[in-house]
C-alpha cells in the first residue's frame, strides 16, 4: 500500500512538473499550478498497453471527451486513483499533449504488470506437483501481482498442511524473463520437511471406556503405538476434527447419548516433530429401551414389528442400531414394507419420553399402498438383445414392487457376464399420483468373449493351447449375412473351441455349446460337449539323450505314476538307440457329454440342479501307466449336481456364498456280468471293458466383507471329494483326485480332478497309487486394485491346507499340508482370468521336497 502511496505521489509530482512546461506553438504550453485553469477535454489516448482493450481503460478514467475540466484538478487526481485500485498496473501517468485554446488533449500511459511465462517447481514430487496445478491458480499468460504471489504461498501451504507436512516453508521467488518482454518467471521453492506425527493421545474424564476402546473408534488419528504398526500415525486437521465426531458416535453406541467433548487441546513437540492430543470427555449417564410403541401400522403386527427390529426393554440405548434395525440392514423394518410393494412407506421414530436412564419410543409410520410396476425398461444393451437380458429379470409389469426383486435382477444381470457388474443401476421412478412406479435399468456392455494363447508344463513337457470362446452367441442368426459383426451375437449362448498339442506326443482337441434358456422360456440349459485327445510316449527331446529315464524315472506319468512305473520305464530303456526310434506306447481319448440344467424354486430360488451324461472310450497300446496297457475301456457315466449361489459378482466377488454336492455315478456292471472279477488270470483288458464307480464331491465357497466399503473381502472355502468301488476287484483307474500344485495339468488329463493347492509341485500331495480320497481347506484376504470395465484387478493373501489319501485305511483329516503366500488376479475380457501366485508349502508331499516356495502362473483359466 504504501508503495503505491510514494509512485502515485511520484506521478502526480511528475505531472505537475509536465504541466508546467512553457512553449511557444500548440503542442508547447504552460499550466501554472498556483492558478487553476478549466479546459474542455478534446481528446483522450492510452499508450503503453499490450494486452487490454483501450476503450474500456478510457472510461475506466471517468473523464469524457467534451466535459469541462480543472487543470490541476480533482478530475486528473480520480482517474489516477481509479487505474491504481484496479491493481493491474506498475505505472499510471497522464498528459497534456496539445492546447489550443481552451481545448486539451490528454495522453494516459498505463505499464502493465508482468505476466507469467515459466513455472519452476522446486521440493516436491511430480503427483504433489499435479496436486498443486490442480488447486493454485497461476496460470501461464496471467498477471502478477503480490497478491497473487502471496495468495500462491498461502494455498501451496496449506495442501501440505492437510497432507500432515506442518513444518513446511514455501518461498516464491520473481524474476525477469530476459527473452519476453514484461513477462517473469516464478521459482515455486517447497520445503516440506518431515510429517508431523500423533505422539501421544490422552484422555480425561472417562470412566464408562477404555482409553483403547476410544483410540480404536477414531478411524483416521492414531498414536504411535506398536498396536497401529500398520495404520498412519501423521496428523491431520480434518482428519482430526472428523474422529472428534466419532469418539462421541462411540459413546452414544454405548448409551451414552449425553456424551460431550468439553475441550481439547493440541500441544506441539517440535523436539521430536510430534504432536500431543488430549480430550476433556463429559461421558453423562447410560441410557436405556424401555418402551417401543408401533402407531400407524395395519399390515404387520406389534409383535411382528417387534420380532423384526430386534431391539428390546432394556437393551442399551444405540441410536445406530435403531438405524440399522428400522432402515439399513437387509432384514430391517423397512424392507419388510418395501418388499411387498410398500413403495410410500414411510417410517419416523420419535422419543416420546425419558425418564431417568430410560427411553420411550413411539414409531409412526405411514403404510400408503402398495405400488404396481408400470414399465420396465432396459438401456445400454449395445450387442446383448433385449430379450435376453429382460428374462433374467425378477421384476415384471404389473407385479406389486419389491426392493427385493430389484437386488436380485441387478445380480442375475451381473452373473450373465455380459455387463460390467459395477455400472449397473437400476433407476426407481415412482409416481405415487396413481399408485405406480417405472424401473430402469441402466447397462454397459462389456466384451466377454476369450481368447486363449498360453503355455504350461506337465508331465515334463511344455504344451500350446488355443481356445476360443465366444460367451455371447447366437445360433439362430448364422446364416443373416448382417449378424456377423464379425460373428453373431446378442442371444447369450457359450460356443467354446480348444486345441491343445506337444506335436507328436500330446493332442487334444474339445468343443462345446451351451443354451442357457432352452426354448427360450425357462431357464433351463442345455450343455453339449465332445472332446478328443492322444498320447505317446515319443518326445523329441529324447534326440538329445539316449535315456527315458531322466523323463520319466522322477515323475513318470505325472505324479500318480510315477514312482511305480519311472524306474522300470527308464531301466528298461536307458540303453535305447534314438536313432531306431519309433512309437510304440499311445493313448487315445474320445467323448462327449449331454447336460440339462434347471432352477430350482424350493428351498428357494437360488438353487439349481444340473443333470449330465457323459461317455469316454479309452483305447490303450503298450500304455504302462494304468493299471492294464492294452485294449479299451467304456466309461459311461451319470452325474447330477446339487448347487446353491448367491454370490454377487462373478469377477470379484464381494459378498455370498456358493454350496454345490456333485454325484456321479456309473451302473454297476460287475452285479450283471458273469465274470469272476477275484480271479487273478483275468486280463486286464476284460477286467476294465467297462468302468464302474461312484463318485462324490463337495464345495462350500463363503465371501465375506470386512469393510464398510466391501473392498476387503474374506473368502472361506472347503471341499472334499470320495471315488468308491461297487467291487473291491474292479476299482477304476479312471476318475481319481490329483492335489497339488496350480490346479492345472498344463494339458487336458481326462479320467482326472486336477485340485490346485498352491506351495507345491503339481500333483505331489497324491499318493503313487492314485488319490481316492481328498480334503482341502482355503482362506483368501483380498483387496481391488481396479474394477475398471477394461480390466479387473485384485491382490489376495492366502492360507491353504489339504492332502488326499488312497483308502479310508489311510485316511487321517488332521494329516493336511499347509501353505501360505500371495497373489494377484487380472481379468482381461478378451483373455479371461490370469494368475499369478507365490506360495510356500511348509511340508513334504508324498515325495521330499515338492514344497517350499513355490510360483504358479496359469493364463485362461479360472481357478
Amino acid at each position: 500500500m504504501y508503495k503505491k502511496l510514494i509512485i502515485f505521489s511520484l506521478v502526480i509530482f511528475g505531472s505537475m512538473n509536465l504541466f508546467s512546461q512553457v512553449v511557444a506553438d500548440s503542442t508547447n504550453f504552460s499550466i501554472y499550478y498556483d492558478s487553476a485553469k478549466k479546459y474542455t477535454l478534446a481528446g483522450m489516448e492510452v499508450s503503453g498497453i499490450r494486452f487490454l482493450d483501450t476503450e474500456v481503460l478510457k472510461n475506466l478514467s471517468g473523464l469524457t471527451i467534451g466535459e469541462e475540466i480543472t487543470i490541476p484538478g480533482d478530475a486528473i487526481t480520480s482517474a489516477l486513483k481509479k487505474y491504481w485500485r484496479q491493481g493491474l498496473f506498475s505505472d499510471v501517468r497522464i498528459s497534456a499533449t496539445k492546447i489550443v485554446g481552451n481545448n486539451i488533449w490528454l495522453d494516459i500511459y498505463l505499464q502493465e504488470r508482468p505476466r507469467l511465462s515459466q513455472k519452476n517447481y522446486k521440493g516436491i514430487t511430480k503427483s504433489e506437483k499435479e496436486d498443486i496445478e490442480k488447486k493454485v491458480m497461476l496460470l501461464i499468460g496471467g498477471q502478477v501481482t503480490d497478491n497473487l504471489i502471496n495468495t500462491a504461498e498461502r494455498q501451496i501451504l496449506g495442501i501440505f498442511t492437510a497432507k500432515g507436512f506442518y513444518n513446511t516453508t514455501v518461498n516464491i521467488v520473481q524474476r525477469d524473463d530476459t527473452a519476453k518482454v514484461n513477462q517473469v518467471i516464478l521459482d515455486i521453492n517447497v520445503n516440506k520437511k518431515t510429517k508431523v506425527k500423533i505422539g501421544r493421545i490422552e484422555f480425561v474424564g472417562i470412566k464408562a471406556l477404555k482409553s483403547s476402546e476410544l483410540e480404536k473408534s477414531m478411524k483416521k488419528t492414531k498414536a504411535k503405538k506398536l498396536r497401529n504398526f500398520f495404520s498412519s500415525k501423521k496428523f491431520l486437521e480434518d482428519k482430526y476434527e472428523e474422529d472428534k465426531v466419532n469418539l462421541v458416535k462411540k459413546y452414544n453406541e454405548k448409551g451414552y447419548r449425553d456424551a460431550i467433548i468439553v475441550a481439547d487441546s493440541i500441544t506441539r513437540d517440535t523436539i521430536n516433530n510430534t504432536v500431543h492430543l488430549k480430550y476433556w470427555i463429559d461421558e453423562g449417564r447410560r441410557y436405556f429401551f424401555r418402551g417401543i410403541r408401533w402407531v400407524g401400522n395395519t399390515v404387520y403386527t406389534d409383535v411382528q414389528l417387534n420380532r423384526v427390529l430386534g431391539i428390546k426393554k432394556g437393551d442399551i440405548f444405540d441410536q445406530k442400531l435403531l438405524s440399522k434395525r428400522l432402515t439399513e440392514d437387509d432384514d430391517a423394518v423397512s424392507n419388510l414394507y418395501l418388499n411387498s410393494g410398500y413403495l410410500f412407506f414411510n417410517l419416523n421414530p420419535v422419543e416420546v419420553n425419558v425418564e431417568n436412564d430410560s427411553i420411550d419410543f413411539e414409531m409412526r409410520m405411514v403404510e400408503g399402498t402398495q405400488a404396481t410396476i408400470n414399465e420396465i425398461g432396459i438401456k445400454g444393451n449395445t450387442k446383448t438383445n433385449e430379450h435376453v437380458a429382460r428374462r433374467e429379470l425378477y421384476t415384471r409389469p404389473g407385479q406389486l414392487f419389491s426392493k427385493e426383486n430389484i437386488i436380485r435382477s441387478v445380480r442375475e444381470l451381473s452373473q450373465m457376464g455380459h455387463f460390467n457388474p459395477e455400472t449397473i443401476k437400476p433407476d426407481v421412478v415412482p409416481h405415487p399420483e396413481d399408485g405406480t412406479v417405472d424401473i430402469n435399468y441402466e447397462l454397459e456392455e462389456r466384451a466377454n468373449d476369450q481368447i486363449e494363447l498360453s503355455g504350461g508344463w506337465g508331465a515334463g513337457m511344455f504344451v500350446g493351447t488355443v481356445g476360443l470362446k465366444f460367451s455371447n452367441f447366437s445360433v439362430r442368426n448364422i446364416t443373416n449375412k448382417k449378424a456377423w459383426k464379425p460373428l453373431p451375437t446378442g442371444d447369450g449362448q457359450a460356443l467354446s473351441l480348444r486345441a491343445q498339442t506337444n506335436g507328436s506326443y500330446y493332442q487334444s482337441y474339445s468343443f462345446s455349446f451351451t443354451e442357457p434358456w432352452l426354448g427360450g422360456k425357462k431357464p433351463n440349459s442345455f450343455t453339449f460337449s465332445v472332446y478328443y485327445s492322444k498320447q505317446t510316449s515319443g518326445n523329441q527331446d529324447y534326440n538329445y539323450n539316449g535315456s527315458y529315464g531322466s523323463q520319466y524315472g522322477g515323475g513318470g506319468y505325472g505324479s500318480q505314476y510315477g514312482s511305480q512305473y519311472g524306474s522300470q520305464y527308464g531301466n528298461q530303456y536307458g540303453n535305447y538307440n534314438p536313432y531306431n526310434y519309433e512309437i510304440t506306447e499311445k493313448m487315445g481319448v474320445i467323448g462327449g457329454s449331454v447336460g440339462l440344467g434347471y432352477r430350482l424354486q424350493w428351498p428357494d430360488n437360488y438353487f439349481t440342479v444340473y443333470h449330465e451324461m457323459s461317455y469316454q472310450l479309452y483305447v490303450l497300446e503298450n500304455w504302462k501307466y494304468f493299471f492294464f496297457q492294452n485294449g479299451k475301456s467304456n466309461n459311461l457315466s451319470f452325474k447330477t449336481i446339487f448347487g446353491r449361489s448367491s454370490t454377487d459378482n462373478p469377477l470379484y466377488t464381494k459378498k455370498g456364498s456358493a454350496f454345490s454336492l456333485m454325484v456321479q455315478f456309473t451302473p454297476p456292471w460287475s452285479v450283471f456280468s458273469n465274470k469272476d472279477y477275484s480271479d487273478p488270470k483275468l486280463t486286464p483288458e476284460d477286467r476294465y471293458s467297462l468302468i464302474e464307480f461312484y463318485k462324490t464331491v463337495f464345495k462350500g465357497d463363503v465371501f465375506t466383507p470386512l469393510s464398510p466399503n466391501e473392498k476387503f473381502v474374506l473368502r472361506t472355502k472347503f471341499e472334499t471329494g470320495f471315488l468308491g468301488y461297487y467291487n473291491k476287484n474292479l476299482r477304476s483307474p479312471f476318475e481319481s483326485f490329483r492335489l497339488g500344485g496350480d490346479g492345472m495339468s498344463g494339458y487336458s488329463m481326462y479320467g482326472s480332478d486336477i485340485v490346485g493347492l498352491r506351495g507345491y509341485e503339481n500333483n505331489s500331495l497324491t499318493p503313487a497309487n492314485g488319490g481316492n480320497i481328498y480334503e482341502k481347506i482355503t482362506m483368501e484376504l483380498r483387496y481391488p486394485i481396479t474394477m475398471s470395465q477394461s480390466a479387473t484387478i485384485y491382490g489376495l493373501g492366502f492360507l491353504e491346507a489339504g492332502n488326499s489319501w488312497y483308502d479310508f485305511t489311510d485316511y487321517n483329516p488332521f494329516a493336511i499340508k499347509r501353505s501360505a503366500g500371495l497373489g494377484v488376479r487380472i481379468f482381461l475380457p478378451m483373455f479371461g482370468l490370469m494368475g499369478f501366485d507365490w506360495g510356500y508349502g511348509f511340508d513334504d508331499g508324498y515325495t521330499k521336497g515338492t514344497g517350499g516356495s513355490q510360483f504358479h502362473f496359469i493364463m485362461g483359466q479360472q481357478f
